[in-house]
């Protein structure tokens, strides 16, 4: 009987999605001076010259696990693999420039399906300026898998971490949230119901809006475009993909800071409101810990209030704090600590 070389096991829920990268990660060290940031943020900073930095950030989508093909049209799942990759450079206040594209896909999918998961893919591309300049295929047991790798530049030494907060700083939300979450809870709504009686047709007519925050996102390149404009750098950023909740958190400990966000102050759509109380769920749960809203979090020095102040496109929600922790402020007053409850991979 050969002997288990390593006896311990150890459940991947029980690191979790970001105790699982920590500790694969722990121990990198870039041995080029090229690297100027690696693990830990949005996306990794490369200096290839003098005037540049390269932005490089990759992210796997799997059917089963982050789309489901009974209501995601493969046309929109090529669109949002990419758009949610181009995000990732504009959290890092760059612009992304090319992509690539990894494909591993079941003999149950015929050439038209992947055809339109391209032409997704191409529409993306083509919107925000970007080329797509290469990829792999290998065919997979079961079920789509994307792995989509995006480059992007941003002027040397000016990519925006989420490292840069300092205390007393504003904390600055673009759009609205929670929108994204609630557009899901329809969509396996009207998913079971169909399930269950598969001659009803749904009408999604008054759930337009969450619906497409779910399935057709935006990065926001107009935000990094309007702060320009503003004269505004952000300290810190980062894109809201596994809810604000976890991003406000990673932002802290970044930061070595603590936070206050007032509920109040959320920027939530009346149609996602009107959503909510008919599924019983309170607003600041879809905001806080929804996610896939990809609108972009970020701090700015309180000398820039009376930039942003009154523009529709952000929403002062709170500030950083010298003390240890994070905190929403509820509508009675009461500090209520903050927690990741939004996307957990390898959850049990």
């Amino acid at each position: 009987m050969i002997e288990d070389p390593n006896p311990q096991r150890t459940p991947l829920s029980e690191l979790g999605e970001f105790g699982l990268i920590e500790r694969l990660t722990a121990d990198l060290v870039p041995v080029h001076a090229s690297t100027v940031v690696g693990v830990g943020d949005d996306a990794a900073v490369l200096r290839p010259d003098a005037e540049h930095d390269l932005l490089v950030s990759t992210d796997l989508l799997v059917e089963g696990v982050h789309f489901d093909l009974a209501y995601v049209p493969l046309q929109h799942l090529g669109y949002k693999a990419a758009v949610v990759n181009f995000s990732d450079m504009y959290a890092m206040g760059g612009t992304p420039t090319q992509l690539t594209v990894g494909l591993a896909v079941s003999s149950r999918f015929p050439v038209e399906a992947l055809d339109e998961v391209y032409a997704g893919l191409r529409r993306a591309c083509a919107q925000y300026g970007v080329d797509l300049v290469g990829g792999d295929t290998t065919s997979s047991p079961s079920g789509l898998t994307l792995a989509v790798t995006v480059l992007g530049q941003v002027a040397k030494g000016g990519a925006i971490r989420r490292s840069g907060a300092q205390a007393t700083d504003l904390i600055v939300v673009s759009g609205d949230l929670g929108g994204a979450y609630m557009g899901l809870q329809v969509l396996e709504r009207e998913k079971a119901t169909f399930l269950a009686n598969p001659n009803l047709q749904p009408d999604l007519s008054e759930y337009q809006y969450p619906i497409e925050r779910q399935l057709k996102p935006e990065a926001r390149k107009d935000i990094v475009e309007l702060l320009k404009e503003l004269d505004v750098t952000p300290t810190s950023m980062m894109d809201v993909s596994d809810g604000l909740s976890s991003e406000l958190l990673h932002l802290t400990k970044a930061s070595g800071l603590g936070c206050v966000v007032f509920e109040d102050k959320l920027p939530i759509d009346p149609a996602v409101l009107r959503t909510c109380e008919e599924f019983g769920i309170h607003p600041v749960t879809a905001v806080m810990n929804g996610g896939e809203d990809y609108e972009l979090v970020f701090t700015v020095s309180l000398a820039d209030y009376d930039k942003i102040k009154g523009n529709p496109s952000m929403t002062p929600i709170g500030h950083m704090t010298a003390s240890d922790g994070a905190y929403l402020v509820n509508q009675g007053g009461t500090h209520v600590p903050l927690t990741a409850q939004g996307w957990k991979a390898f959850s049990a």
